[in-house]
């Protein structure tokens, strides 16, 4: 057995995760971002002893501790480094967890732990797996021969902040024309609102119920299935925001997979058969017979919990 932790803005999620990737109990409580560090550290390792106690586990049975933070960790001495959005900074997490409970407890990237439990779902055995996660940003994991790459200082795989665009877009992390000022379904949002500007005849706006803040990541997709013009238009270039990305993450790595994550890979082929399309056209193995597949990730809000509890796992303890 494993446990793994996943600390996100609104909530603080344990699970108990088998051998076979399976959770086995949860346990959730709220995050309460602005508080402070001490308290969510200390909740941290309740939680973690609440999930043991309701789960009927013999501590006995279980292997290790995995967390996946929103931001750099440092594994070795058991801290939080950062965390965005949440006063965790600096937090020695492990040492509040051992209180509870005695085993090697590790740490590392929420997106990249979410890379590891896709990886043992859907791609385990492959050289390079790459997932790609659309959401408020654009995060991403890329697991080689089982392990996470993470660079020399434990914050490699910054996906989203490869540049497609230079000079355009100002990106949150003070660079121009970053993949995720485009790809990120906060930017949809935004490209969406703007096609609705210039198009006041758009169905966008009926879906919307003529409220801009009610435009989400599906409101595009649901005009351009009904054939809306302006939203085919939307749908289209964001797909090909995508695939510019993607078709360099190939180029770089060509791995054997990448994997789609997040809400919007719900689209399903609506949105895989023409970013396969786009991808393939871009990419440098577009000739070559043997190319990586584009598939959509499959263990949605689970993945944080199975991929922090994988971390032991990953790094050798049975």
């Amino acid at each position: 057995m494993y446990i793994g932790i996943d600390i996100g803005g609104m909530s603080i999620k344990a699970g108990l995760v088998d051998n076979s990737c399976k959770i086995i109990h949860k346990e959730v409580i709220p995050t309460g971002p602005r508080r402070p560090m001490e308290e969510i550290t200390r909740d941290i390792g309740l939680l973690v002893d609440t999930l043991i106690k309701n789960s009927n586990v013999n501590p006995d049975d279980i292997s290790s501790i995995g967390i996946g933070v929103p931001g750099a960790s440092d594994t070795d001495r058991g801290i939080i480094i950062t965390c965005d959005n949440i006063n965790l900074d600096n937090a020695p997490v492990a040492a509040e967890i051992k209180k509870y409970i005695d085993k090697p407890v590790f740490l590392n990237n929420d997106a990249n732990v979410a890379g590891l439990a896709e990886y043992y779902n859907i791609g385990k055995d492959m050289e390079c797996f790459i997932i790609v996660t659309l959401g408020t940003g654009v995060g991403g994991g890329i697991i080689m021969n089982g392990k996470i790459f993470s660079g020399f200082n434990g914050i490699g795989a910054e996906l989203g902040h490869m540049v497609i665009n230079e000079n355009k877009k100002l990106c949150g992390c003070g660079r121009r024309g970053c993949w995720e000022s485009y790809a990120s379904v906060t930017a949809l949002i935004a490209q969406t609102k703007e096609a609705m500007e210039l198009d006041k005849e758009s169905l966008m706006h009926e879906i919307a119920e003529n409220n801009f803040d009610n435009v989400n990541g599906k409101t595009s997709f649901d005009a351009a299935k009904k054939g809306d013009k302006t939203a085919l238009k939307v749908v289209d270039q964001y797909i090909h925001y995508i695939a510019t990305g993607v078709a360099n993450l190939i180029n770089i790595f060509q791995p054997n997979a990448i994997a789609i994550g997040g809400a919007i890979s719900k689209e399903g082929d609506y949105l895989l058969t023409p970013l396969k399309k786009y991808i393939y056209e871009e990419a440098y193995s577009t000739t070559f017979t043997e190319k990586p597949e584009i598939k959509a990730a499959t263990l949605g809000n689970d993945a944080g919990i199975i991929g922090a509890a994988m971390l032991g796992r990953s790094n050798g303890v049975i």
